[in-house]
């Protein structure tokens, strides 16, 4: 499959709607866009504003369930929770096991100056994850990420396309046909003297809104990335939300080699987004075993899920985020998202 380049797009400046306080931001933001795909642009814009205007009278949360020292729990019944939306209990309506529920997943690799030496290993331990995970019903992407973000493979069940795409990335560092200002997003500015760049944020927010947004189901997106940002134009905030409105699960493996470009400024940022979609950060360094490891238990987690539905108490359709907490009566660790953005539906 050809490469698909998503580009900066100078000539469409947009103004963004931030929806967690339910107002309008001061001032038009850029917003990185989608163009070049095999299919019909206008359906497909559609089809997304679709999506993120979710009818939320039913609420469904993917979770796992840990013990204290970090192990899943298996076996557990709707009886072994309690469900809570701002602080107010929720009448459990659909409780299921869904380790075979079929799986929506993104490859988001970071190919920026800062993973020159450990590149390779993640195309090799990436593609054997994929090939391990991908069943028949699954679907799969890979993004890549640098001064452009540029869409490798859409969605596909094929191994071989997959590996395809992994063993297509290269780095490249600021060498890219992307144009502008950038450092909008809230990351350091790069100089000449920088790799420029690392579009992060947008990336998140690409892969949340143009591809994930789109399916239905168990979706996660699993970033290779030494976590920092250059020269998006979106902030870390924006990707957050991008990612909670398509009900997506976000896991960073933090992988560079210590010894060259990495300064650890963007762990914490990962950490936000990690924990407020429900997946978590796993630091693996330059180490191939480290990573190999890492992909073997987000495996494990992504097919260990348990699936809660509810009817929200609060029936308004504002827009507003609404936050949600699982509560294990046992005492048990849950990993899930924070929340919800309860946005109506559109006719």
């Amino acid at each position: 499959m050809p490469k698909v380049r998503i580009r900066q797009v100078l000539s469409s400046v947009l103004c963004l709607f931030l929806l967690a306080g339910a107002a309008h931001v001061a001032g038009a933001q850029q917003l990185p866009t989608l163009a070049g795909q095999d299919k019909d642009q206008g359906q497909s814009q559609d089809q997304s504003l679709e999506t993120l205007r979710v009818n939320v009278d039913v609420v469904q949360l993917f979770f796992n369930v840990k013990d204290r020292k970090g192990a899943l729990i298996p076996n557990l019944t709707k009886t072994d929770f309690d469900v809570f939306e701002d602080g107010k209990p929720q009448t459990i309506k659909y409780f299921a096991a869904e380790s075979n529920l079929p799986l929506t997943l993104g490859i988001l690799i970071d190919t920026s100056p800062s993973q020159t030496r450990v590149l390779d290993m993640e195309k090799e331990v990436g593609a054997s994850f994929l090939n391990d995970i991908v069943r028949e019903k699954d679907l799969a992407f890979v993004l890549s990420f640098d001064v452009n973000v540029e869409l490798l493979q859409d969605f596909t069940s094929s191994n071989r396309l997959l590996r395809q795409a992994l063993n297509g990335t290269r780095i490249n560092g600021g060498s890219g046909s992307g144009s502008g200002i950038p450092g909008m997003g809230g990351g350091p500015v790069p100089t000449m003297s920088q790799g420029c760049c690392t579009m992060l944020y947008d990336a998140v927010y690409l892969a949340s809104h143009d591809e994930l947004a789109q399916q239905v189901g168990r979706k996660a997106m699993i970033l290779l990335t030494d976590g920092e940002d250059e020269g998006s134009k979106l902030k870390i905030q924006d990707a957050i939300e991008a990612a909670q409105k398509s009900d997506s699960i976000c896991y960073v493996l933090l992988i560079a080699d210590r010894g060259g470009m990495w300064n650890g400024f963007g762990e914490g940022a990962m950490k936000k987004l990690a924990s407020e979609t429900g997946g978590r950060v796993i630091d693996v360094g330059n180490k191939f075993q480290k990573l190999k490891e890492a992909f073997d238990q987000i495996s494990r987690e992504l097919r260990s899920q348990y699936n809660i539905g509810y009817t929200p108490a609060n029936k308004a359709k504002d827009g507003t985020f609404r936050k949600v907490e699982i509560r294990s009566k046992e005492g048990y660790k849950i990993q899930a998202r924070s929340g919800y953005y309860a946005i109506a539906h559109q006719q």
